[in-house]
């Protein structure tokens, strides 16, 4: 059963053709577990409160999976294929399997992560909860939304920051940069505690 907010959400996310391109074509990728998320999604849903493009800002489009097989070759494999089945679109599609990120994380981003079990899992340990949604096709159409934290942060375009996984500078690295782009975002601040 879907909800008013989810209804909208979907809408909204829909407005940004890219969006609907990758949902429809996502599935050819035969990748498990594969969800499009992130900034695609948050940042569309932005663009359409304040008025905007719906694709203004958005930097790229990530399309994460997730494969048990974590070798840099198969996960490199994926990423030509998905390069070639997405180069229509005129963006950067940003294809990654998610059961690697502990192996490169420390080396990114200073701290060390564990290894995440599923493609939701690594949702949920976004920088901030108000970008932790992701939607998925099963193949037929049907889509499938994923927001742990509910869409009211998001509609009132306040960001909360999800102290979980990913540091404090990362945080504020991306808040400065998503305010100069969508100036009527609240930014809360990093919780003093997990400083």
């Amino acid at each position: 059963m879907t909800t008013d907010h989810e209804q909208l959400f979907l809408q909204y996310v829909h407005k940004n053709p890219v969006n609907g391109r990758i949902l429809e074509l996502a599935p050819f990728l035969g990748v498990s577990d594969w969800w499009l998320t992130a900034g695609a999604l948050f940042q569309t849903v932005w663009n359409v409160l304040e008025g905007r493009d719906p694709q203004a800002g958005i930097r790229d489009y990530d399309l994460f999976y997730f494969d048990e097989d974590t070798s840099y070759e198969a996960e490199n494999s994926v990423i030509v294929r998905a390069r070639e089945l997405f180069k229509g679109l005129g963006v950067d599609v940003e294809v990654r399997n998610e059961a690697r990120v502990h192996l490169w994380y420390e080396d990114h981003f200073g701290v060390p992560a564990v290894p995440f079990t599923s493609t939701t899992d690594a949702v949920d340990h976004f920088a901030a909860k108000t970008c932790c949604f992701a939607v998925t096709n099963d193949g037929t159409g049907a889509l499938t939304t994923y927001a742990p934290h509910g869409y009211d942060d998001l509609f009132a375009r306040k960001i909360v920051p999800n102290p979980v996984l990913a540091p404090q500078v990362v945080y504020e690295s991306k808040t400065k940069r998503w305010t100069a782009e969508w100036p009527s975002l609240l930014v809360e601040p990093w919780p003093a505690d997990r400083c």
